[in-house]
């Protein structure tokens, strides 16, 4: 069975120097939490779903660590939450894409291409949502009308 792909994220370490956030809250960044998003550790993440074709790889320093030490457990959250709240996440992400001249290009650098018609299974969800998660912590974004909360 051919794989498809439905994106690549692909951010480096540089942008740690970069952001560009709109958030007025402080978001309660633990010292842990804090040791991740500072390490230069840049395994990627593969996600797929062994009963779908489709994948996302994510090559982002610290990610990996950060959704085995600090996300919710696989099983927190129902398919059903996670595939509504990718939605509006792709959505704003995207938007923010499209807008390279109010939102950092070294940030949102490439769409994504999420159709909420598809069931992608739950392992793509789940990873696709914590790195949404991760990214709005790391980065202090906000990217939905909810705070990026562990």
């Amino acid at each position: 069975m051919k794989k498809k792909k439905i994106h690549y994220i692909i951010m480096t370490s540089v942008l740690l120097l970069v952001s560009c956030g709109t958030q007025k809250e402080v978001l309660d960044i633990s010292n842990e939490e804090q040791a991740v998003f500072d390490s230069k550790e840049d395994q990627p993440v593969e996600i797929k779903d062994d009963e779908t074709e489709y994948e996302i790889i994510i090559i982002e320093p610290g990610f990996n660590a950060w959704l085995l030490s600090i996300a919710r457990p696989e099983g927190y959250y129902s398919q059903n939450f996670l595939e509504n709240r990718n939605a509006i996440l792709v959505m704003n992400w995207n938007q923010r894409v499209m807008q390279p001249n109010l939102y950092n290009p070294n940030l949102y650098e490439m769409q994504i291409n999420y159709d909420p018609n598809i069931d992608y299974g739950y392992e793509v969800n789940y990873k696709l949502y914590n790195y949404f998660i991760y990214f709005q912590r790391k980065y202090n974004q906000r990217l939905g009308p909810f705070l990026p909360r562990i």
